[in-house]
């Protein structure tokens, strides 16, 4: 699969462009809409690269730009970002059709003027590393020009409005890891499939116990929901290694120093998410690094990876997992994913972002969601509503 794919969700893929103009993401995502028949989006104005160093994913409303090659630089040219590789031009997109810039590898340059135009325009630069994790979020400082939110935040952490926080976004959690094992029941039988819903059985009364957790601070209510957390972990993981080929070797999960390909392969998923739930936590104006459910800690995002949980499953497990029960294929080097393997799990991921799901009663991309689901956040540490986390249809 070439490294640049321009993909609708909303497009059927025996409904391909020409090859001349853009390669077709060949997988099969199970949350595309059927029996659609729209015309794809035009394409005339987007200069495609003839090598594997761009990943664009498009749709109506915006698209991701993922650059990732040493030596490369990108830059603007009028009304577009302009990518190049010494003197030869590897593509150009309009910034009108851009919600993003990610880069994703080192020996990336980008011009002054271009990042004074992504922030003009709301288009957030993001930096990851070659395992996924965010190095930096770059944005207008005027999208959180707002004050009262952060003081209310800080109150929070002692009050009533903290606590409760911290058991929606357990319970929230453990609704989607439950409904995540209901999905993969789906497809099995016998054993196998009594055994997921089983573990999504016991779910539920976690679930339900998380929210029972008494205490009328984020300090009284923490250690009880982190002992449903880890419990619902360690049951999540063990199904996730039945669910896996042996092949593999996914043993349970590793956050450091991974040592099997899907361990590498989720955390470079999740920080692909990171930086997504961080720029929706900026423009909400909350503070990223006074959480709730996670303790404070220097360099510790603890807000970002609260409100992360909830978006674990519907985002970045269940493409990773399907996708790998598929056949899907991932090469592993000193604990790092080649860069064949880096392209094919961010466009999956990027793509779950940009999926349609049903929420407060209305269809919103996931991207979209997260954003409302920030705003919901700091809506609740402010006292003006309660917050709920979201769950996805399975």
């Amino acid at each position: 699969m070439s490294n640049l794919a321009l993909a609708r969700l909303d497009a059927w893929p025996d409904r391909k462009p020409p090859a001349t103009q853009y390669n077709w993401i060949t997988a099969h995502y199970e949350s595309m809409p059927e029996q659609l028949d729209l015309p794809l989006p035009p394409v005339d104005d987007i200069v495609l690269p003839k090598d594997d160093t761009v990943t664009l994913l498009a749709t109506e409303n915006g698209s991701q730009l993922l650059v990732s090659g040493f030596g490369l630089f990108v830059g603007k040219k009028g009304e577009r970002v302009v990518v190049k590789k010494g003197k030869a031009v590897c593509a150009q997109v309009p910034f009108l059709r851009l919600q993003e810039v990610i880069v994703g590898s080192a020996g990336v340059s980008l011009s002054s003027d271009l990042i004074e135009d992504l922030c003009a325009r709301g288009v957030r630069l993001a930096f990851v590393n070659s395992s996924g994790k965010p190095i930096a979020l770059v944005t207008s400082p005027m999208l959180t020009a707002t004050v009262e939110t952060r003081r209310m935040q800080l109150e929070a952490y002692t009050s009533q409005r903290g606590a409760d926080l911290c058991r929606w976004i357990v319970a929230g959690k453990l609704r989607n890891q439950e409904k995540l094992l209901r999905y993969f029941a789906k497809s099995r039988e016998g054993e196998p499939r009594q055994s997921l819903e089983r573990t999504a059985s016991a779910f539920r009364k976690l679930r339900q116990a998380a929210l029972a957790v008494e205490g009328a601070s984020t300090d009284a209510v923490r250690p009880a929901l982190m002992g449903f957390e880890g419990t619902a972990g360690r049951m999540y993981w063990r199904e996730v290694e039945r669910l896996l080929p042996d092949e593999l070797g996914f043993e349970g999960r590793q956050h450091q120093g991974p040592s099997d390909a899907v361990n590498a392969a989720l955390n470079y998923g999740y920080g692909i998410l990171y930086s997504h739930v961080w720029g929706a936590v900026m423009n909400a104006g909350l503070e990223p690094f006074a959480g709730f459910l996670h303790v404070d800690r220097s360099g510790k995002p603890s807000l970002v990876l609260d409100l992360v949980e909830e978006f674990r499953q519907p985002v970045v497990d269940r493409a990773i997992l399907t996708w790998l029960n598929k056949g899907g294929r991932l090469t592993i080097v000193k604990g790092l994913l080649d860069s064949p393997s880096r392209e094919a799990l961010a466009s999956r991921v990027l793509l779950r972002l940009i999926a349609t799901e049903t929420h407060r009663g209305k269809q919103h991309q996931v991207r979209s969601i997260i954003q409302m689901q920030a705003r919901l956040a700091a809506s609740a540490v402010r006292g003006l509503r309660d917050y709920r986390p979201f769950t996805f249809k399975w």
